[in-house]
């Protein structure tokens, strides 16, 4: 009885883990062994205020501090947008940005916001406030933690 329960476990064992060890794991070609030339950056935002130019970014850096990002309209607009709207559900969930990079080189944004103005991660910039030269020649996103 014993002899017949130890091959059943070999039965199993050869059954189930040998597949396992079987495998070949330095395939070159694996989808694992490729690292994507693609990596992000996500930051969670304190504010959004829309503007005529596009969007003023407000996020936390460090413990008390703020940073600022300037996020042309052109680059949710354009055919060849480097930026990408994203209405959150409804929910707890806070707004937040994610910056792609492609080779170390800035590729595209998301911002993912709320889609109720009310929402108190929305801002507004007082009037006759001009931040137009905020937004020119912007063709790269720097975060500063």
């Amino acid at each position: 009885m014993r002899k017949l329960v130890f091959a059943a476990i070999f039965v199993v064992f050869l059954a189930v883990g040998l597949p396992v060890f079987a495998q070949d794991q330095n395939r070159p070609n694996s989808i694992d062994d490729r690292e994507s030339e693609y990596y992000y950056v996500n930051v969670t935002l304190e504010k959004i205020f829309p503007y005529s130019k596009g969007y003023v970014v407000q996020y936390r850096k460090g413990f008390s501090q703020y940073g600022r990002i300037y996020l042309p309209a052109k680059w949710f607009t354009d055919a060849d947008s480097k930026g990408e709207v994203i209405t959150l559900p409804q929910g707890q969930t806070w707004p937040s940005l994610t910056v792609y990079y492609r080779n170390g080189e800035f590729s595209h944004v998301r911002l993912y916001v709320h889609r109720w103005a009310s929402h108190p991660s929305w801002g507004s910039i007082p009037q006759g406030v001009n931040l137009d030269d905020q937004f020119e020649n912007i063709e790269t996103i720097t975060i500063e933690y």
